[in-house]
């Protein structure tokens, strides 16, 4: 094969990981890769980043994918080599052996029926805690120890991007080093259901309750998903019971309180309060400048002033992954351009991100901070009281939906009791002539939209 053959199928490999991964993520982390030399004795290509930290990152995000992409595509490459350095021009991909020889695509690389695939980046060690999510933290401490089971099933919930999955990787990987033969099995409720209706399907269930009930610590993360799915849900509950009849560690992960799902099973649900239920709530200021140090000290051979740290951490208050994901952008764009990274530069390069988060406001949020503000009821917000006690605050939620959300005026008018469109236009003037004339009402208004932005 020559090199111009393993260039076409780098070609197809990145057409391919661009259709999986989505154009964004695409652009921002695996366009820059460059075809390096290809090691015919190892079988093995370098992929070229331009910086250090766009390798390393690359490496501890997509290395297994870009290998099975590589394996898949038939061409010779069992393995990549992610590396940084010069561009895939400069170091000559042509300089290749005349032939390889071609292989058949190989199937792809699965966890061993004993155990997992833990991230590697999700331990204790890099896990910031906080008022937010203290007791969760505290607990998955305690479960990995090894002890007696103080509590079973442990049962994490918490919003997207705010740790709940870092948790229980870094549950299964303090347990496993413990514990060295431990059968450690961290999977998404998706992936069970997947897999049960497979081996449905293929006549083989026994394999897959055997593997999954044989587990020393199991945990299953976004329960939310088997909602509504009967016999997965029947399955899940033997599981379960199995587990924690057994005394084996159990951890599910979930986006709400398990008081709050809805379409599962009431026998279920009542299993899983058995144990202890920790919920991650939304990380505040404190707790999102923390992991910020935290990862901008992490990033070597790059400075990254406080005043950027601190202007991520107020900008992007609603998803702790997002906000990390943010300063890794940076710092690879920074990289990339050869600019030093300043607050104009990362508003620059996050446009788009801080745009997004701005607009994240929902109207139920709203209503709950205006109702907390002034110490009335939610119920008020949608009843027909017109006492100013409650109709004021009512026009001063309904000004701030206008404001910060994107919702029409007959949207509004609907969160609010389904009041016609005309109602919410006289709340938003009201409270703009107010705001001119009342300093304690424009007081209030500039204090919610702060709580609200940050």
């Amino acid at each position: 094969m020559e090199g111009a053959t393993l260039a076409k199928a780098w070609d197809a490999v990145r057409t391919g990981l661009r259709r999986d991964c989505g154009a964004r993520t695409f652009d921002h982390w695996l366009k820059p890769i460059g075809l390096g030399r290809f090691r015919a004795r190892e079988a093995t290509v370098e992929m070229v980043l331009p910086s250090a930290f766009m390798a390393r990152w690359v490496e501890s995000h997509f290395a297994e994918r870009l290998t099975l992409a590589w394996r898949a595509a038939g061409c010779g490459v069992r393995a990549v080599d992610i590396v940084a350095g010069d561009s895939a021009e400069e170091r000559s991909v042509y300089a290749l052996p005349a032939e390889v020889e071609a292989v058949e695509p190989e199937a792809p690389v699965v966890a061993p029926a004993s155990g997992c695939l833990l991230d590697p980046r999700f331990t204790f060690d890099n896990f910031v805690s906080g008022d937010a999510n203290a007791l969760a933290a505290s607990a998955a401490r305690t479960l990995a120890e090894g002890g007696a089971v103080l509590f079973n099933p442990l049962f994490i919930h918490g919003g997207t991007g705010q740790g709940k999955t870092h948790l229980l990787h870094a549950i299964g990987h303090a347990f496993r080093r413990r514990n060295p033969q431990a059968n450690v099995l961290y999977m998404s409720a998706e992936k069970f259901m997947v897999e049960f209706v497979s081996a449905m399907r293929a006549k083989d269930t026994l394999s897959f309750k055997t593997r999954l009930r044989s587990a020393d610590l199991l945990m299953i993360d976004d329960i939310q998903f088997i909602a509504g799915k009967g016999s997965t849900q029947e399955e899940f509950l033997h599981t379960v019971n199995e587990i924690m009849t057994s005394g084996r560690r159990l951890v599910i992960g979930a986006d709400r309180s398990p008081q709050a799902l809805e379409g599962i099973e009431g026998r279920i649900l009542s299993r899983l309060s058995m144990g202890l239920v920790a919920d991650i709530k939304p990380a505040d200021h404190a707790l999102r400048l923390a992991i910020l140090q935290r990862k901008a000290a992490a990033v070597e051979g790059v400075v990254i002033p406080a005043d950027v740290i601190e202007m991520l951490a107020h900008r992007i208050a609603n998803n702790v992954r997002e906000m990390e994901g943010a300063l890794n952008r940076v710092v690879a764009y920074g990289q990339l351009n050869g600019r030093p990274i300043d607050v104009d530069f990362a508003q620059e390069v996050l446009a788009d991100v801080l745009q997004a988060s701005q607009r994240r406001v929902t109207i139920d949020e709203i209503q709950r901070r205006v109702c907390a503000h002034f110490d009335i009821r939610q119920n008020d917000m949608v009843s027909a009281r017109r006492a100013r006690a409650v109709a004021r605050p009512r026009q001063i939620a309904m000004y701030l939906a206008k404001r910060l959300t994107p919702r029409s005026l007959p949207e509004i008018g609907r969160k609010f009791g389904g009041r016609d469109h005309t109602t919410v236009i006289y709340a938003v003037r009201q409270i703009e002539k107010l705001r001119g004339s009342d300093a304690d009402i424009d007081k209030d208004v500039r204090s919610l939209i702060r709580e609200l932005e940050s």
